[in-house]
């Protein structure tokens, strides 16, 4: 009989964490290692790059860094061949570089908005598309959408929101094209208001006023409570789940 907790390991695998210089993408990566993959981190900031790696190295698991642009198409295709060509396999991809804005609809440039589609949306696909082409049966994709793909949001975030809609619906469809025929699935996250390097640039006295009065837990989310969730679905624990967005945000868009 198998042991439930063993199909949490991810023992053997390989996994690749988009926006792994800081934030929530350095907890996934030491999270994904703690369960027993080895870590591709990726990022725009090479030089912020090696500290996580060796912080996540203290694992035990191996680990890797490129300088990705995930924007950039062929700089994703590059990060997938560099998985493959160090590690011989790619079976994990957490899509979860990003970037935010927060500026008034009447406001905002067109350069702007195109910068944060361009990454959250356009860079999610392209990573996804090129790890696809090297996954084997059985992988997993992990998008990292949000809470305001889902409901209203606290600041002016047109961007941000359509991106991260955008994203879900992305997951969809990929689940749709893929699970079936080549045995990846696909499935998103959307997290709430989580301690991060975006939130604290947030007046938080009127955030914690927004989060009272939409989330019944009425607090920020804690990286480990969302690494959790990143773990489980990328883990044959979720093994019949594909398609799925699943909301960690303390209950805002179910309020």
């Amino acid at each position: 009989m198998t042991n439930v907790l063993d199909l949490f390991r991810l023992d053997g695998r390989v996994a690749v964490v988009t926006g792994a210089s800081s934030g929530l993408g350095t907890g996934f990566a030491h999270a994904l290692a703690q369960a027993g993959a080895d870590v591709v981190l990726a990022a725009r900031r090479a030089d912020r790059l090696q500290d996580v790696a060796d912080s996540v190295r203290t694992t035990g698991r191996r680990v890797l860094t490129v300088a990705t642009d995930v924007s950039d198409p062929d700089q994703c295709t590059a990060l997938a061949r560099a998985a493959i060509t160090e590690f011989g396999r790619l079976d994990i991809l957490v899509n979860n570089a990003g970037a935010g804005s927060a500026v008034p609809a009447l406001r905002e440039q067109p350069g702007e908005f195109r910068q944060v589609i361009d990454v959250n949306l356009n860079g999610a696909y392209w990573a996804a598309q090129a790890c696809a082409r090297v996954m084997e049966p059985g992988s997993s994709i992990v998008n990292i959408a949000s809470v305001l793909g889902l409901v209203k949001s606290y600041a002016p975030q047109a961007a941000y929101a359509a991106s991260k809609a955008g994203l879900i619906g992305l997951t969809r469809d990929l689940s749709q094209q893929w699970s079936g025929r080549r045995g990846i699935r696909v499935n998103a996250i959307a997290p709430g208001y989580f301690v991060s390097e975006m939130t604290a640039q947030v007046p938080q006295d009127g955030l914690m006023r927004f989060i009272t009065s939409t989330s019944p837990l009425g607090r920020l989310g804690e990286q480990h409570e969302l690494d959790a969730a990143v773990v489980f679905l990328a883990s044959p624990a979720a093994s019949y789940i594909t398609g799925a967005t699943l909301a960690v945000d303390g209950g805002m868009s179910g309020h």
